[in-house]
């Protein structure tokens, strides 16, 4: 981990996987919801290793808040 965005996406897929284990009803519809949150951090932490800073940061922000969403629902 030699960046911000590699410290920012992995600390996040710890937490969506925390989040699906605690916090979930453990359906395949919810699991499939956190991989879409999962692709997005992924592609925020290339986009962000790139250079492209706020586009990385909006992907980790729209990543998290939908995961969030995902567990309120």
């Amino acid at each position: 981990m030699a960046t911000l965005f590699d410290v920012v996406t992995v600390t996040s897929f710890v937490g969506l996987a925390i989040a699906f284990f605690q916090f979930s009803d453990r359906e395949i519809r919810t699991l499939l919801y956190f991989m879409v949150s999962a692709i997005v951090l992924a592609v925020a932490n290339q986009v962000g290793n790139a250079g492209h800073y706020i586009f990385a940061g909006i992907l980790v922000l729209a990543g998290i808040g939908f995961a969030a969403l995902v567990i309120r629902r």
